[in-house]
């Protein structure tokens, strides 16, 4: 079994506080402010490359080249540097860069290459808004995220501590849209959590520079598919005909409305319903066609969803709950739940929690204020969720702050770039200075 990095941690933090809020940045701590300050338009136009390469998740040849653009600014640090090719999961692939020193504790940096803005998208490039903004495909989620990675980490090789720390760097070119088997498209980032004590992801988080993630939902499918016998209508609820597929379906949906809805932060959404006597059901396009009359009792229903829980732990309990619920069947009715493949949570462990109180310590010394935890409820499924069973300690919500995600408004705020790799930058320091 992996040793604990928060055991050895836990003992220091008390410490650690005391010295922290009554101490400015050390000298070193300055100095990669400093670097980090200096490089703002450089980084800046970094970014603005990285924007201006369209890289849809399904643009394979788009994800590689904003590898490629990458690659070499990671060599140039002194990592080791590959691409670990997706075809065996039909994506593009994910960059993997890694560097190991042999001091402090083994820390996971994640981002990921892809957008969800494909070819066919009218929005394709980096502008500048004014002198505070900055607008196009990406730029907050998450090619923001990931230079302010890259420039924390040019900070410490600047600084000469990079060489001696064990960091590794997971860029996934799947996050908006993952491959399957989850297995095969998770690899790289779950064999990187089986490696490490820490993982920092990078995503934008809610947006706000006071928050960070110490806990994200996860985001699992169900297909519920119900049976009943069919009849002419003026035979229904006889006891050789029952209630029909509909009336059970509706059954088990009010059900879990009713008997779901007290699990705290938990929630869990019906999205597409088919019935009637004939249905079919195209899972890979969401969408379906049904025939039924209404003198017939309906033979086939069958819906879809999600459940979003904090943790395993709840995740399992609720969909216990799901199946005793699907097999308590009205008369002449019989019903299957199935749960897909899907992203873990991110449980709020206590070690997430000490992890952020170091990151609001340095930006408080940073003079950029304290930093509190993101309502799970407000936070969508990641890929550092996939680390949460592994390493003693996760944080995610490290990136670029802006708005508009996922849509041809979306923003960030220039200042937010530095500002957020000086964060960075120092928490890593402190975290291997233990």
């Amino acid at each position: 079994m992996k040793p604990s990095f928060l055991t050895t941690l836990t003992c220091a933090t008390s410490l650690m506080f005391s010295l922290t809020t009554t101490a400015a940045l050390s000298g070193n701590e300055q100095q990669m402010a400093d670097y980090i300050d200096g490089r703002k338009e450089a980084a800046i136009s970094l970014l603005e490359k990285s924007v201006n390469i369209n890289s849809g998740t399904m643009n394979f040849s788009g994800v590689r080249k904003v590898a490629d653009q990458l690659m070499p600014e990671f060599e140039a640090l002194g990592f080791d540097v590959w691409f670990e090719d997706g075809a065996a999961f039909n994506r593009a692939g994910h960059l993997i860069a890694r560097i190991e020193g042999g001091k402090g504790p083994k820390m996971l940096l994640i981002g990921h290459l892809d957008t969800v803005f494909e070819p066919s998208s009218s929005f394709q490039t980096f502008s500048r808004v004014d002198d505070r903004h900055i607008k196009g495909p990406g730029v907050a989620d998450m090619k923001g995220g990931n230079i302010i990675m890259l420039e924390a980490l040019r900070a410490l090789h600047a600084a000469g501590k990079l060489s001696s720390m064990n960091i590794m760097v997971v860029m996934t070119g799947d996050e908006e849209l993952s491959g399957r088997p989850l297995a095969l498209s998770k690899k790289a980032l779950i064999d990187g959590a089986k490696w490490a004590d820490v993982s920092l992801g990078f995503e934008n988080g809610d947006g706000n520079p006071a928050t960070a993630n110490v806990s994200r939902r996860g985001s699992v499918d169900w297909v519920l598919t119900v049976k009943g016998t069919p009849a002419h209508s003026s035979q229904v609820f006889k006891p050789t005909v029952g209630a029909g597929a509909i009336y059970e379906a509706s059954r088990i949906l009010t059900n879990f409305y009713d008997k779901l809805r007290s699990e705290q932060l938990l929630t869990f959404n019906p999205g597409r319903i088919i019935g009637g006597t004939d249905v079919t059901h195209d899972k890979l396009n969401n969408s379906g066609s049904t025939f039924g009359k209404n003198n017939v009792v309906a033979e086939h229903a069958i819906v879809t969803g999600d459940i979003r829980a904090v943790s395993l732990e709840q995740l399992n309990r609720v969909q216990h709950k799901m199946q005793a619920i699907v097999k308590q069947s009205l008369p002449e009715t019989s019903a299957v739940i199935e749960f897909g493949e899907g992203y873990p949570p991110l449980s709020p462990k206590k070690g997430n929690h000490e992890l952020l109180n170091l990151y609001s310590e340095v930006s408080k010394d940073l003079g950029q204020g304290s930093v509190t935890a993101v309502n799970p409820l407000n936070a969508g499924a990641a890929d550092v969720s996939f680390t949460s069973e592994y390493v003693d300690m996760a944080l995610d919500g490290l990136g670029m702050s802006g708005s508009g995600g996922h849509t041809v408004n979306e923003t960030a705020v220039v200042s937010a770039l530095p500002a957020q790799a000086k964060r960075a930058a120092i928490l890593m320091w402190r975290l291997s200075e233990r």
